[in-house]
């Protein structure tokens, strides 16, 4: 879950029970001035991918490691506000921005949710 409103923002995560409740609440990363994610999916590695931008040099996809450290940030000219893997092997981003689509194959595969 993303805090949008909050300042600075956070991202939370929660673990989910077979039926669906939600327990151990905690915060995955905080965000810095001027950074703002959005939506995101995760890979089958585990790593978060977040639609990122609202400040000069951050627009695109920001990507995290299990841990909340930053391992790679694909940049584009606008703010990109959801995204998601697909394609036949899940391998392929789609990324949601303020005026235009955008997508690239990726070295991994969308994680599959049941």
């Amino acid at each position: 879950m993303v805090e949008s409103g909050a300042t600075p923002r956070r991202i939370r995560l929660f673990d989910v029970s077979e039926h669906g409740a939600l327990s151990n609440d905690r915060v995955f990363l905080t965000t810095q001035e001027g950074q703002t994610p959005d939506g995101f999916r995760c890979d089958e590695d585990g790593n978060l991918w977040a639609g990122w931008g609202m400040a000069p040099g951050q627009d695109g996809v920001r990507i995290f490691a299990p841990d909340g450290q930053a391992i790679g940030h694909i940049h584009l000219p606008e703010r990109c506000a959801n995204l998601c893997f697909g394609g036949v092997k899940r391998n392929r981003l789609f990324m949601a921005a303020s005026h235009s689509l955008y997508a690239v194959y990726v070295n991994t595969r969308g994680a599959t949710y049941c």
